[in-house]
């Protein structure tokens, strides 16, 4: 009988940590330049609210895009649980954007990683593909979650913004390597692949046999606005150009587009005001309202099956 009980017991135990919710989301940060700065969206006032958000949201694991060398710097100084992986798309190593995958290793133990580049030839450094306005790179691990020993791999892009071509043989290209390096397990597909949902070549990934996009197949769904928002909190759009895709292996729980905005001062308006329905001890200040970044972070909380 106690043998019983303890067997009951370790099943039970194994179920729940299987059955753990794991954050996952992607993030294009925007890159850090002097146009930003000039217009109020400088880096250094980003930075720590892109970081905050990410630690009050608990999350996990996430894909990055427009990383500099950098900006990758400056994230993990804050985010001081996480590791990463990675190299810059220009060299292979720090030179140009990353689109890392940035992780905490309390959490996750990296068994294998790589890169390649979205090009004729994925595996020379620095290759720009087809008609493509800039050097485009994917970068993978595959994980193991400490707590279950489930294993996971995890595929995080930058698709190109101009080249229509380059996204289509890009896209065939990315399911072409999944289905080569990842033995069936279960994946994990994130980034910029600007194209959104109406999109042909958005298809490409839903109709692969391998992935699914989590926006669909989510249990719980919080998305009032699309992905993208060019630094302008007031503008709405329908369309998601940055995705999580998701294997069959992966069970979605929640789906959430993050509209979370900060404030900065009005200078010459900057007189405090009185609320009607508020109590006289309240000031009001007149602030423009930013967003951290011209897209939206999209997270995902799921299980395995």
């Amino acid at each position: 009988m106690k043998r019983i009980i303890i067997l009951i017991v370790c099943v039970l135990a194994l179920g729940y940590a299987n059955a753990q919710e794991i954050c996952l989301g992607t993030y294009n940060i925007r890159n850090e330049n002097n146009y930003d700065v000039k217009n109020g969206n400088g880096w250094k006032q980003r930075c720590p609210v892109i970081c905050n958000m990410m630690k009050f949201e608990n999350v996990d694991i996430f894909g990055s895009q427009e990383v500099l060398v950098g900006q990758l710097n400056d994230m993990l100084a804050d985010l001081k649980d996480y590791s990463y992986i990675g190299v810059g798309r220009d060299d292979g190593r720090e030179k140009g954007e990353y689109s890392p995958i940035i992780y905490k290793t309390s959490k996750f133990e990296l068994l294998k990683h790589g890169n390649f580049w979205l090009s004729e030839t994925p595996d020379v450094a620095g290759s720009k593909g087809w008609d493509a306005a800039c050097i485009r790179i994917c970068t993978w691990g595959h994980f193991q979650i400490k707590s279950s020993g489930r294993r996971f791999w995890y595929f995080n892009l930058h698709m190109d913004h101009k080249g229509v071509k380059a996204r289509r043989e890009s896209a065939k290209l990315v399911v072409k390597k999944i289905k080569e390096i990842t033995n069936g397990e279960p994946v994990i597909l994130t980034g910029d692949f600007n194209v959104d949902q109406n999109n042909e070549i958005y298809t490409i990934f839903t109709k692969s046999g391998i992935l699914r996009d989590s926006y669909i197949i989510a249990k719980q769904r919080f998305a009032e606005n699309g992905t993208f928002n060019g630094f302008d909190p007031a503008r709405k759009t329908d369309s998601r150009i940055d995705h999580i895709f998701v294997s069959d292996k992966i069970f979605v729980n929640h789906y959430g587009i993050l509209t979370n905005c900060y404030w900065t001062p009005i200078l010459e308006n900057f007189k405090a005001e009185k609320g009607k329905d508020a109590p006289n001890e309240i000031d009001l200040y007149k602030y423009q309202s930013r967003t951290p970044s011209d897209h939206y972070p999209v997270l995902i909380k799921f299980s395995f099956n």
